[in-house]
C-alpha cells in the first residue's frame, strides 16, 4: 500500500489567487480618484493655509475620518448588499466634475468627490452603509469655500445688518452717528464696513465648530441642532460687538485702532467671544428646567 503525499500549501495559494482579484478594483479606484483629484484638493490646503474664511477646513475631514473610525464596529456589521445606484451616483459626480472644470467653477470640482464617495459606498456597500456614514460625508461639505456668488449674496445683507446694530449701538453708548448702508460715519472717522467685516468669517467657522462641539459635549440631539442654529446669531451680534468697539476706540482714543494690528487681532477677538457666547448658551440650555434639558 502506498500513500501520496499531501500538499497543505495548495489550499491557501488558492484561496488567495481567488481574493486577491476582489481588491484589484478598489486599488485602481484609489490610483484613479488620486490622479483626478490631486490638483483641486492641493488647492483646496492651500485655501485652508490663507484664506481666514476656511482656516478650519483643515479640521473638518479629520473630524469626519474620526466619526468613521468610531463607528468602525457598528459599520462592521452592517451587511454589504452592492446596489446599482451607486453606479449612477459615480456617473453623476464624474459629471459634476467635468461641468466645474469646463466652467472654472471650484465648488463644483470640490462638491463632485463628496458626491462621488457616497455613489462608490453605495456601490461596493449598499444603502445601509450610505445611510451610517451619511452624515460624515455631508460634513465634509463644510471644507469647501462656498460659490463667489452665493458668498457675496449672504455677505451684502450680513454688511448692513452688522452696520446697523453697530450705529445703533454706538446711539446708544452716547456715540453720535450717521449710517448710510455699510457706512458709518463717527464724528472723527468714517468707518466702511467690508465684506470681509462682514461677518461671514466667524460665521462659517463657528457652525463648522459648533457641529463639533455639540457632538463631543452634548448628548441630545435637540441640543445639538439648536446649538448649531444659534451659531448664527451669536456670529453675527459678536461681529456687530466688534464695529461698535472699533468705534468707540476711534472716537475716544485714537483712529489708528481702525486699521493696523488691532484691526487684525479683534477678528480673532470676535471669534474668541462669539465661542464663549456659544458655551454659555449651552450651558442655559442644559440648566435645570429648560426643554431642552429634557429631551
Amino acid at each position: 500500500m502506498s500513500f501520496s503525499p499531501r500538499q497543505p500549501a495548495a489550499i491557501p495559494e488558492r484561496t488567495a489567487a481567488l481574493s486577491a482579484p476582489r481588491w484589484v478594483p478598489l486599488v485602481l479606484l484609489a490610483i484613479v480618484v488620486g490622479a483626478l483629484y490631486a490638483g483641486i484638493f492641493g488647492r483646496l490646503f492651500e485655501d485652508w493655509l490663507h484664506d481666514p474664511d476656511y482656516s478650519h477646513g483643515i479640521l473638518v475631514p479629520l473630524f469626519s475620518g474620526f466619526l468613521v473610525w468610531r463607528m468602525r464596529h457598528r459599520l462592521a456589521r452592517l451587511p454589504t448588499q452592492p446596489s446599482w445606484w451607486g453606479l449612477a451616483g459615480i456617473v453623476g459626480a464624474l459629471t459634476v466634475l467635468v461641468v466645474g472644470k469646463l466652467g472654472a467653477e471650484l465648488f463644483l470640482t470640490r462638491s463632485s468627490f463628496i458626491l462621488l464617495l457616497g455613489g462608490i459606498v453605495l456601490y461596493f456597500l449598499g444603502w445601509r452603509w450610505l445611510r451610517a456614514l451619511l452624515f460624515p460625508l455631508l460634513f465634509l461639505f463644510l471644507m469647501i469655500p462656498i460659490p463667489a456668488l452665493l458668498f457675496d449674496q449672504i455677505s451684502l445683507p450680513l454688511q448692513f445688518f452688522a452696520s446697523h446694530v453697530a450705529s445703533s449701538l454706538l446711539t446708544l453708548a452716547g456715540v453720535p452717528v450717521l449710517r448710510a448702508g455699510n457706512i458709518i460715519r463717527l464724528p472723527t472717522m468714517t468707518l466702511e464696513v467690508a465684506q470681509a467685516c462682514s461677518g461671514i468669517r466667524s460665521l462659517i467657522s463657528l457652525i463648522a465648530l459648533a457641529i463639533i462641539y455639540g457632538y463631543f459635549l452634548e448628548s441630545s440631539l435637540w441640543r445639538r441642532v439648536v446649538l448649531v442654529a444659534a451659531a448664527v446669531p451669536i456670529a453675527v451680534l459678536a461681529n456687530a460687538g466688534r464695529i461698535m468697539g472699533t468705534g468707540m476706540l476711534v472716537e475716544y482714543w485714537s483712529p489708528e485702532w481702525a486699521t493696523g494690528f488691532f484691526h487684525a487681532f479683534s477678528g480673532w477677538l470676535v471669534f474668541v467671544v462669539a465661542l464663549f457666547l456659544l458655551f454659555g448658551f449651552h450651558s442655559l440650555l442644559r440648566l435645570p428646567g429648560s426643554r431642552a434639558s429634557h429631551a
